[in-house]
């Protein structure tokens, strides 16, 4: 099992979708045993779909319950300030000139759209450990590409 890196932020945002999908069970639950009041549960289609979202929600909290129980927050990583690290903000150019910046976070919170990319990602594993004015080659599905670490921040 790969390890859960989260930000502080991420980390309520999964609290707060358990205690969510909680209510949601709790509603399931009540709308089974009205279901199940209704007589024959073999051809009441109300009471199995009831069940069967009960249990996609059930699944659904296990797995957020495992992820947060072996959770690491990124903001407790101890690494070198001058290193690209999960939770650091990394500034790269590419070969063509084209500057990006990036925030290195867990797969979870991952999102490239927006600047963060998942630190088992290529090119994070690439530049990890790395420092400001290094030149780095990172093998890319498309193939490799040489990139300049510019500048590394706090995370953004």
């Amino acid at each position: 099992m790969t390890e859960t890196f989260l930000t502080r932020a991420g980390y309520e945002k999964l609290r707060h979708e358990i205690e969510e999908l909680k209510k949601r069970k709790t509603q399931l639950s009540h709308d089974i045993a009205e279901a199940r009041e209704k007589g024959d549960l073999s051809e009441n289609a109300e009471y199995h779909s009831a069940k069967d979202k009960l249990g996609e929600v059930m699944n659904r909290i296990n797995t957020l319950q495992d992820k947060l129980q072996g959770a690491k927050l990124i903001d407790e990583i101890k690494a070198p300030k001058d290193t690209v690290a999960i939770g650091r903000s990394v500034t790269i150019k590419d070969e063509d000139g084209d500057e990006s910046t990036y925030t290195l976070v867990g797969a979870d919170e991952s999102d490239p759209a927006e600047g963060r990319i998942s630190v088992y990602s290529p090119l994070a594993q690439g530049l990890l450990h790395k420092k400001a004015g290094e030149k780095v080659t990172v093998e890319m599905p498309a193939g490799a590409r040489e990139f300049t670490i510019l500048k590394i921040g706090a995370s953004a």
